[in-house]
């Protein structure tokens, strides 16, 4: 971990205007998604990480039922094109429990963190935060920040958009 320079950083927005869009963009990222990709969701209850979960294990070929893994904290789906890690980092109070979680053996697939972006210092240096907005007045409307920290996933985002 460490900072970030700020030549690193790249932020992308996208309005997705309904849950089908916003499960069409997880999954075009997990089709490009390639071995030690980390993305790191963010947005309040109900803004639709685990919408965007699901469609990135569609890009991924995933078999298996991905649903949010809140009460088992990380779900693996071995199915796929590679290796699907959904983390619900919900009931997680501080970034060092995330050490305890075993990612470490995931750098030969593909991370989804819900709720990562509230612990920042404990994620890798390069990875995608994707953070969803709702839009007041709109409720399938969201305001989707893709926001690249490093090389790998800047080239991520270039391929999306």
């Amino acid at each position: 971990m460490g900072p970030r320079r700020r030549e690193d950083v790249h932020m992308t927005r996208i309005i997705s205007q309904s849950r089908d869009e916003t499960w069409q963009l997880g999954e075009r990222l997990g089709t490009l998604a390639v071995p030690g990709t980390f993305i790191a969701l963010g947005g309040d209850l109900g803004a639709g990480k685990t919408v965007f979960a699901k469609g990135v294990g569609a890009g991924l070929s995933v078999s298996s039922v991905v649903s949010s893994p809140t009460f088992i904290l990380v779900a693996l789906h071995e199915s796929g094109r590679l290796p699907l890690w959904h983390v619900d980092a919900y009931r997680l109070t501080a970034g060092d429990e995330i050490d305890g979680l075993g990612l470490e053996e995931a750098d030969d697939g593909v991370v989804v963190m819900e709720w990562a972006t509230r612990f920042p210092n404990a994620l890798p240096n390069d990875r995608l935060e994707v953070v969803l907005h709702e839009r007041a007045g709109a409720p399938d409307v969201r305001e989707i920040e893709l926001i690249a920290t490093g090389p790998r996933h800047r080239a991520l985002v270039e391929g999306v958009v």
